[in-house]
């Protein structure tokens, strides 16, 4: 009877291993806002039951979901020295199983997203391809040099909302400006994880900011790009119809001047843990506040 306890112990461990290397949670989020995004913000015309039975839609989310999911077990896999050094105990439990499992598995996943996606069309099969490629060439390559890593961090962490954006060909400028503002957010957080994990880029020679130009550079890189936020902010709240989503965007604006008055305090890398967990907040609050563009918008569309 122990020795079943300590075996299912092991196998609920090596589940939680596997959890902690896709980043399930990370996922669950990106799919919930893929969602809504279809909803309030790319087809607010047409029946919710329209949106959210789409097939298409669904296997769209799914390939996206499976292609991210991949994504991070091979960053994971290059990562793997750095995370010894900037977070030991994740990487002991992300190592419960074996690397050569968790490659056949970011092969599994990526195979199973190129299925999905040709149940869409060959485009969806070549769009989600050259994301697969765009995240193995920047875990592989990009993410060791300086801006141009962040840069495309940023960027592959928007292409989920422009796999729906393309897909409901919704070409109004507000999309555009939301996705402005959600990238300064995302360049902002990349910039704080390299401050984050300073000690372990240091040590394998990764050509991060932080590491390249020093700490002052990357938080007045940082401070440039919150105020920068300012300008998508000011037209989302005053030149669109946001409804009551503009309480988020004033919101964001206190918790990011918090935010950059703790940056220029922080000296230690539990001080960036705590301002790259006010950005998570910030992404997770946006993901919810699409609700506030119009709160009545559900019931009208069932009815």
């Amino acid at each position: 009877m122990s020795h079943l306890s300590r075996k299912n112990k092991l196998l609920l461990l090596k589940f939680l291993s596997l959890f902690s290397v896709v980043r399930g949670y990370n996922i669950l989020i990106i799919v919930i806002a893929q969602y809504l995004a279809s909803l309030f913000i790319l087809s607010p015309d047409l029946p919710l039951k329209a949106v959210i039975f789409d097939l298409n839609l669904f296997l769209i989310v799914l390939a996206t979901a499976l292609v991210i999911a991949g994504g991070y077990i091979i960053n994971s896999f290059y990562d793997s020295e750095k995370d010894l050094i900037n977070r030991p105990h994740k990487t002991r439990l992300d190592h419960l199983v074996s690397q050569k499992k968790i490659l056949t598995l970011y092969f599994v996943l990526n195979f199973l997203a190129i299925i999905v996606a040709s149940y869409v069309s060959f485009f969806a099969v070549l769009f989600f391809s050259g994301y697969i490629f765009g995240i193995w060439f920047y875990s592989h390559k990009l993410k060791k040099i300086a801006f141009l890593g962040n840069l495309v961090s940023a960027s592959l962490a928007l292409i989920p909302f422009f796999a729906v954006f393309i897909y409901y060909r919704n070409f109004e400028t507000v999309i555009f400006v939301h996705a402005t503002f959600l990238g300064l957010i995302i360049m902002i957080r990349e910039l704080v994880k390299d401050l984050e994990n300073l000690k372990g880029d240091l040590a394998l020679g990764y050509h991060t900011i932080p590491v390249a130009y020093g700490e002052r550079c990357a938080k007045s890189l940082i401070t440039l790009l919150g105020g920068l936020t300012v300008i998508p902010t000011y037209f989302l709240i005053n030149k669109f119809d946001v409804g009551l989503m503009n309480y988020y965007f004033y919101g964001s604006l206190v918790l990011l001047v918090t935010f950059l008055f703790w940056l220029w305090q922080s000296k230690a890398k539990p001080h960036y843990v705590l301002l790259h967990n006010i950005l998570k907040l910030i992404l997770v609050l946006g993901v919810f506040s699409i609700l506030l563009i119009d709160p009545g918008l559900i019931i009208k569309r069932f009815i």
